[in-house]
This record gives C-alpha cells, structure tokens and sequence, in this order.
C-alpha cells in the first residue's frame, strides 16, 4: 500500500495537506496557538506547548517505529551537525522570542484571525528564509560542516536497538507530563 503511495507524488501533497489542517485544528484546540499560551511558556508559567510537543514526541516515536518494525515505512534520516542545529535555533529561538510563535503555531493562529501572526509571522518567515537562501552558499561550506554527524538516528549512533532509546525516553517524557499535570503546570 506505501509503495504504490510513494510513486503518487499528488496523492503524497494531498495527504501532506491533510494531515497538517488537522494537526493545525489540534494545536488550536489545545491552546498552543494562543499568544498567551505561547509566551507564557517562554516564561515557564504556561507549559501547554511543552506538553503538545512532548505528546507528539512521544506518539511520533512510537509510530514511527512502529510502521518501520512492521515494514510498512522506511527511515531516510537527513544529514545533520552541531553548526546547522546552532544556526536553526537561533533563527527559531529569536523569531519565537520576538514574534511568541513558532512556524507551526503561526499557521494556526492565522488561520484563527490572528493578524500579528499574519503581518508578524508570514512575512518573518519570508524574510528569515529568504536572508538564509542568500547566506546559505557560505554557511554550507563552512559553519554547517562544524560537528557533523551524517544520516544517523540516536539508536544508530549509540549501536543499540532502537526499543532501547524508544522505552526509556517515553517513560521519561510521559513522567514528566504526568509531574507537570500532577503540580498544575
């Protein structure tokens, strides 16, 4: 069924664009696209958004391999390196400290009516993207090649099964959702 998919590149957007209406539908009616809530995670008053992520976190990990143990879906992991993760959280990190959403929260609250997010987010994304086409050519060559670690997953990198990382990260993660509810955060 996921190789006939694979061919169907339409079908593949359709689905794409799917899937993220409802995943936008579901940060909306948790509250993650609320300025509000957005800030005051920044401040660690509000840990909605942790929680939303961690959730996702945690099912994406499980389904995701999930899929791949039942042979229904393959990993194609990107190459990776500390200089690229410390150049995209710093483009992230500002752009959320300034504006208070993220790329996916700034979809929701648009499509919420949310006109910072429109005026605000849209056209930083714009801007932040079209600023990293122009530097990118420099940054490939140099800064981005700091630290790389390839086309490698955590349990790849640690030469163990990936149950050994999946069982006790979601443990963690779903221990600390359960402390974070238990203390009203």
């Amino acid at each position: 069924m996921f190789k006939a998919l694979h061919a169907k590149r339409g079908s593949q957007l359709i689905i794409g664009f799917l899937v993220g209406v409802i995943f936008g539908f579901l940060l909306q009616k948790g509250g993650a696209t609320r300025y509000d809530v957005i800030i005051g995670q920044l401040l660690l008053t509000d840990f909605t958004v942790l929680k939303v992520m961690l959730s996702a976190v945690v099912t994406g990990m499980i389904g995701v391999y999930a899929l791949k143990g039942a042979g229904m879906a393959q990993l194609h992991p990107k190459s990776g390196s500390f200089g690229s993760s410390v150049i995209g959280g710093l483009i992230f990190g500002v752009g959320f400290g300034i504006l208070g959403y993220c790329p996916g929260t700034v979809v929701g609250a648009v499509a919420q009516g949310s006109l910072d997010a429109l005026f605000g987010g849209v056209v930083g994304i714009l801007i932040g993207a079209g600023l990293f086409a122009v530097a990118y050519p420099k940054l490939e060559k140099g800064f981005m090649k700091i630290g790389d670690f390839g086309e490698t997953t955590v349990p790849q990198a640690l030469h163990v099964s990936p149950q050994l990382v999946i069982a006790p990260l979601c443990t963690v993660i779903i221990g600390l959702l359960y402390w974070l509810e238990s203390i009203g955060l």
